[in-house]
């Protein structure tokens, strides 16, 4: 443990190292959305079929369901800062290694699954190690201002990054771009080296060694045992379950309900970061004027409000702002929630809780995607006429957009009469946040725990 470890459990406001490592992950992410853009395109061009697609995407999620509770057990026993330098720099040569290939004429679908499959597992350890090293950086009182920079620098280079690599693919071949994203990495590695302050707390020091099992099982004691935590664990499985139809289903929405040309299309995709850019600077100015669990909720359920009035529009130019809308309003929920738990959740914790929000969420999209898109398919033919009000004929697409958006609604109502609803009462501002896992306060409303 050195100095900057233990000096990392004192308050923090953004400052430079915040700032240092703000800056490397931007720059990162923007490489990595180069990565996103070409990686599709690169499958298609090996193999032309979807089903290589499909196979490249299941490479990316499995590691969370395979991996996500050990690493991050794992990442709570080591020195997370040079865990991340050591992720960034294998990430930068197994990145370079897919255009490296190409250009010896050597490259093979199956090794861009490989690579997939294991850069998805690198990223878990990162982004573990990474959620943990924020309150480090700053104090509890600016984790929502810090995350909501964060997000809305990830989507703004989510929203650029392909808009340069369209432009790039005119003067080089594809796979060239996967360099600008290894590139990116090694900026990465050197900024976090740059970083003065620990990203493990002075508590972090063990007494004695336990195994990974043990670790495993205490963050899951840890989050089913905690109010808050157990009902944001099942409110966003419920969400992810519901949800993740309108995100995978935006094309089948685009072209069968809105008519879309191809460059409207990519018009309403780009809209979805510009929603999340707009809410996420706001993040901070909200949380100084409403509760932690308020924003929460209450983006969610405007989540739900326009994702039904989005079901039911024709109109591109009326889909592009509540598209933003729905994909904002999304995100700001994601950062409160995600901040309570930074605020609730020990320093020493911080990672393995995580990594279960992670494996809860993410096991619920396959299951929920796949239904949704099987109830899509039987519906086929279903609309509803509503003409006469001027909003055209509504495909079955979207009236499953609509009946999600009823459901999305309905679901912060009812948590709000859960502890998630007063989860303020479990924050102490004088003792650790860990003085208050399982002990209930006397609520005001019953609790549905």
């Amino acid at each position: 443990m050195t100095a900057s470890d233990s000096t990392a459990s004192s308050p923090r406001r953004i400052g430079r190292d915040f700032w240092i490592f703000f800056s490397g992950q931007t720059l990162s992410n923007l490489g990595s959305s180069f990565t996103n853009f070409a990686l599709p395109l690169i499958v298609f061009k090996l193999t032309g079929s979807a089903l290589n697609l499909a196979i490249t995407s299941a490479a990316v999620f499995l590691p969370y369901l395979l991996f996500g509770l050990i690493i991050g057990a794992w990442v709570d026993r080591v020195n997370r800062k040079r865990l991340m330098i050591v992720v960034d720099s294998l990430n930068a040569l197994f990145v370079a290694s897919i255009p490296a290939l190409s250009l010896l004429g050597m490259l093979h679908v199956w090794y861009i699954y490989a690579m997939a499959f294991v850069a998805s597992t690198l990223g878990i350890f990162f982004q573990s190690a990474e959620f943990a090293a924020i309150p480090s950086l700053v104090g509890k009182d600016q984790l929502v201002t810090a995350n909501g920079r964060i997000q809305a620098s990830f989507s703004l280079m989510g929203f650029i990054g392909p808009l340069l690599a369209a432009l790039f693919v005119f003067f080089v071949p594809v796979e060239t771009l996967l360099f600008i994203d290894a590139g990116s990495y090694l900026v990465s590695v050197f900024t976090l080296a740059l970083v003065r302050v620990g990203f493990n707390t002075a508590s972090q020091q063990p007494a004695e060694k336990k195994s990974i099992g043990h670790d495993i099982a205490e963050g899951l004691r840890y989050v089913l045992r905690h109010p808050v935590l157990r009902m944001i664990s099942l409110m966003m499985a419920m969400v992810n379950f519901f949800s993740s139809t309108v995100g995978f289903e935006i094309v089948y929405f685009a072209k069968k309900q809105l008519f879309l040309a191809n460059w409207q299309y990519g018009i309403l995709v780009a809209a979805g970061p510009i929603g999340v850019v707009m809410l996420s600077l706001l993040a901070g100015t909200l949380h100084k004027r409403f509760k932690f669990s308020r924003v929460a909720l209450t983006a969610l359920a405007l989540e739900g409000f326009f994702t039904i009035l989005l079901g039911l529009t024709t109109f591109f130019w009326l889909a592009v702002p509540l598209l933003a809308l729905t994909n904002g309003l999304g995100i700001l929920f994601d950062i409160n929630t995600g901040s309570l738990r930074q605020a609730i959740v020990p320093n020493e914790l911080l990672g393995r809780v995580m990594s279960i929000a992670g494996v809860l969420a993410w096991s619920a999209i396959p299951i929920g995607t796949i239904l949704g898109g099987y109830v899509i398919d039987r519906t086929r033919g279903v609309t509803l006429d509503l003409s006469f009000c001027g909003l055209g004929v509504v495909q079955n697409i979207g009236l499953v957009y609509s009946v999600i958006g009823c459901i999305t609604f309905i679901i912060p109502i009812i948590f709000a009469f859960t502890p998630l609803g007063r989860a303020e009462r479990y924050l102490s501002k004088d003792e650790p946040a860990e003085a208050a896992p399982v002990v209930e306060p006397s609520p005001a409303l019953p609790a549905a725990e």
